[in-house]
C-alpha cells in the first residue's frame, strides 16, 4: 500500500510539472492560464509567476483579466517581490474600481511600500513614501477590517523616522559639534513632542551644553555654564531616577566648581 502511494505521488508530481513545462511551451494563452491558475492554488507562486508574466499583457480588457491580474499581484506578494507587486495592486485599483478585491488590493498595494522602508539608518524616501500610501488607505477606508493593521504599520513607519531624526541630532554630539547638537537636539523634541526619546534627547543636549560651556572662551563661560545648569534641570525635571543621573550630577559639579569664579568678579 505505501508502495502505492509513494508511486501515485510521483506520478501526480511528474504530470505537474509536465504540464508545467508543457504551458510554458505553449502558444495558447488559455492553458497558459489553466496552468497558471493551478500553480497559484497549489501555492506554486513562482512557477504561476512566469507564466502570468507571459500571458499579462495578451489578457488586459478581457472578461478573466480582473482574476488574473489579481492572482500575479499575490503572487508576487507572497514571494516578496514588493516593488512589482505594488505596482501591479496600484495597477488593479486602477483598473477594477468595482472589484470585489478592491479594498484588499489597496491596502496590500499601500503595504508593499512598507516593506520597501529600509532600517532607519538609511535613507527614508521610501518611508515617507509609505506612510502616504497607508495613510491614503486608513484614509478612503476608515471603516476597513484592515484598519488596525494598516495603523500598526503607519506606527511602525512613524517610529522610524522619529529614530532617524534623533540618530542624526544624536550625531552631532558625537563629532563634537556642540552648537548644532543643541539645536539639533531642540529641533527634534519641536517635532516628536511625545518622544521616546525624549530623556535621551534632553541628556544629550545636557551633555553638549555643558562640553561647550567648559571648553568655551572666558568671555562666553559664564552664560553658557548657566544654560548648560538649566539643561540639567529639564533632565532632572522629566525624570529625577534618569538613567544618566550619575553622570550628570558629576558634570553639574563642575558646572557649579566653574560658576564661582564668576560670583566672585562680580
Amino acid at each position: 500500500m505505501k508502495k502505492f502511494l509513494v508511486f501515485f505521488t510521483f506520478v501526480l508530481l511528474f504530470s505537474s510539472c509536465s504540464e508545467y513545462q508543457n504551458a510554458l511551451k505553449s502558444e495558447d494563452v488559455a492553458v497558459k492560464y489553466e496552468a497558471a491558475e493551478k500553480m497559484f492554488e497549489a501555492k506554486k507562486y513562482s512557477k504561476a509567476i512566469r507564466l502570468f508574466e507571459q500571458i499579462a499583457p495578451a489578457y488586459k480588457g478581457k472578461p478573466s483579466a480582473e482574476k488574473m491580474f489579481y492572482m500575479y499581484s499575490q503572487s508576487l506578494y507572497l514571494t516578496k517581490q514588493y516593488y512589482s507587486a505594488g505596482y501591479q495592486f496600484e495597477s488593479f485599483v486602477a483598473n477594477y474600481p468595482k472589484s470585489q478585491k478592491l479594498e484588499e488590493a489597496s491596502f496590500l498595494g499601500a503595504k508593499c511600500y512598507s516593506k520597501l522602508s529600509p532600517v532607519y539608518s538609511l535613507d527614508q524616501i521610501d518611508t515617507y513614501k509609505a506612510i502616504d500610501k497607508i495613510q491614503a488607505f486608513i484614509d478612503e477606508y476608515p471603516e476597513s477590517s484592515y484598519l488596525a493593521e494598516a495603523n500598526i504599520v503607519a506606527k511602525d513607519l512613524r517610529e522610524k523616522l522619529e529614530k532617524k531624526a534623533f540618530e542624526v541630532a544624536k550625531q552631532y554630539n558625537t563629532i563634537e559639534d556642540y552648537k548644532s547638537a543643541i539645536v539639533a537636539l531642540d529641533n527634534f523634541m519641536i517635532n516628536y513632542p511625545g518622544t521616546i526619546y525624549k530623556e535621551k534627547a534632553l541628556y544629550y543636549k545636557f551633555d553638549s551644553s555643558y562640553k561647550l560651556a567648559i571648553n568655551s572662551v572666558p568671555s562666553k563661560m559664564q552664560e553658557r555654564l548657566e544654560d548648560a545648569k538649566t539643561a540639567y534641570n529639564n533632565l532632572v525635571k522629566l525624570n529625577t531616577n534618569s538613567e544618566f543621573k550619575n553622570k550628570a550630577d558629576e558634570m553639574l559639579a563642575r558646572i557649579e566648581n566653574d560658576l564661582k569664579q564668576f560670583s566672585k568678579i562680580n
